[in-house]
């Protein structure tokens, strides 16, 4: 058996195939080594009754992990892993090489992450461009679902939100300042709690607030990932992935022709391509 694993800062999917079929897809919460230390991580493992049933059987992980640029958090997570899964020889990677397999296989390109987070590089065809991104929730992240989470809350505590999204948020969530404030800085799995806000954008798509805010977070991560990638690399074909350009994928189009970009596709769940490469 072989395992490819593509983890956002949310959730984590998993494949398992055997002799070319997919036998079995389970999900997890992340596995990001950057917000999940080593203990929380096997802890969500062995809660996880698909995975305890087949670790035995698994033989080679491929793992695309969000916070796993860093060499030493790419061991890290590899040994957490290795622990489970004892027979397993596990490589790990960052998610924006697995987007980038995902969106071009072997080909080059600029390809673009809106997920949980947000992050863009230049693909040259077998692995990302080194970039200054992947910031994570508090310092950049723009346009992906933690910035809409933080976007959306900031506009409920500064009453700038419709009366009727107001209500449908307060009564949806049971929302109020004193409750936002503590779950934001409170709490733990703050990158989490931000990215579930994603649904009530989904679920109000329609409404002109939520799609203004939409296009405003495509135009500040077009402006802060996607130009300046582009200046470097003009000519390369543009690739999204991620379950926000997955979601919007109109109104990514729409930013996009004003900078007269063309996307060449946008994958909303990356795991199936990357199957299918190393499957192939």
């Amino acid at each position: 058996m072989i395992a490819v694993v593509y983890s956002g800062s949310k959730n984590a999917c998993w494949k398992i195939w055997q002799d070319g079929t997919t036998m079995i897809e389970t999900h997890t919460a992340s596995v990001n080594p950057c917000f999940n230390d080593p203990k929380q991580i096997r802890q969500l493992l062995s809660k996880n009754i698909t995975l305890i049933h087949n670790a035995e059987n698994i033989k080679k992980i491929y793992v695309f992990a969000a916070g796993a640029s860093a060499k030493d958090k790419q061991d890290e997570l590899a040994s957490t892993l290795e622990a489970f899964f004892v027979n397993s020889k596990i490589k790990v990677r960052d998610d924006v090489y697995g987007a980038a397999i995902a969106a071009c296989h072997d080909k080059t390109g600029i390809v673009g992450i809106l997920g949980s987070g947000a992050n863009c590089a230049y693909y040259n065809g077998k692995k990302p461009e080194n970039n200054n991104y992947g910031l994570g929730y508090i310092l950049a992240d723009e346009g992906s679902a933690n910035y809409f989470g933080k976007m959306l809350l900031k506009n409920f505590l500064e009453d700038k939100i419709p009366a009727d999204l107001k209500t449908k948020m307060a009564n949806q969530y049971s929302l109020d300042r004193p409750t936002i404030l503590e779950r934001v800085y409170r709490k733990p799995q703050v990158q989490t709690y931000l990215a579930s806000f994603l649904e009530f954008y989904i679920e109000n798509r329609e409404h002109k607030f939520i799609e203004t805010l939409v296009l405003q977070g495509f135009e500040k991560y077009f402006s802060t990932y996607i130009i300046p990638t582009l200046e470097k690399h003009p000519d390369e074909e543009i690739h999204f992935v991620g379950s926000v350009a997955g979601a919007f994928q109109d109104q990514l189009r729409e930013i996009a022709k004003k900078y007269n970009i063309q996307i060449m596709s946008v994958t909303k769940e990356p795991i199936h391509n990357i199957l299918n490469y190393y499957k192939n």
